[in-house]
């Protein structure tokens, strides 16, 4: 074999390794979920009333919620939802505050949500016109009964875990997480949410 054989037998094998190399670098990079999706419809009025937090991935807005976050769901005669958030603080007190849940992308008719995609926002009224403030709040999927419902959008960024109860049975945490893992969810984030009080309730 000639010098010049060498020399191309060389290029070949280090062309090769590079793309053995980045094969490899492809493979190794993590697989980012599809888009989470709300549940095809959602019966409003099934919907409406009071929720207990029992788990959530952390976020900023809520930093200030130790324990007893509830939430209550009240149809407005003009086809939306007002939104009351209660919580306990670090000194034991409550704090509330009232928002506005409207369609997101979905079409309200006969009391049906289409998909299951509101956004709310919790801006003073007088700024609620603004296009901004407002935050995706996708039902994602809902237990047959609706005794619970997980709560996320697009990017799962944020989830909220609700039940009708102050706590899930051992059997629906189970399935909650389950669920969560089968549709890319990191549960590393999941953190439970303490219901101190059954009478939490606004």
């Amino acid at each position: 074999m000639t010098a010049a054989s060498h020399r191309g037998l060389r290029r070949v094998m280090g062309c090769a390794a590079a793309a053995a190399l980045v094969a490899g670098l492809a493979v190794a990079q993590p697989v980012e979920p599809p888009p989470a999706v709300a549940l095809p419809s959602l019966d409003v009025a099934t919907y409406l009333g009071t929720w207990y937090q029992v788990a959530l991935f952390p976020n900023r807005f809520q930093a200030q919620c130790v324990s007893d976050t509830v939430a209550r769901y009240t149809a407005l005669p003009d086809g939306r939802l007002q939104v009351l958030n209660r919580c306990r603080n670090a000194k034991g007190e409550f704090e509330s505050v009232t928002g506005l849940a409207q369609p997101d992308g979905a079409t309200l008719a006969a009391g049906v949500l289409s998909p299951a995609q509101l956004e709310v926002s919790f801006l003073p009224v007088w700024l609620r016109w603004l296009p901004v403030g407002w935050g995706r709040y996708w039902v994602v999927t809902l237990a047959d009964d609706g005794r619970y419902a997980v709560v996320s959008e697009p990017t799962r960024e944020y989830l909220w875990v609700l039940s009708r109860q102050p706590r899930l049975a051992p059997a629906d945490d189970a399935a909650v997480r389950q669920w969560l893992r089968d549709h890319g969810y990191d549960l590393n984030r999941l953190q439970p949410h303490t219901q101190a009080a059954a009478s939490a309730s606004p």
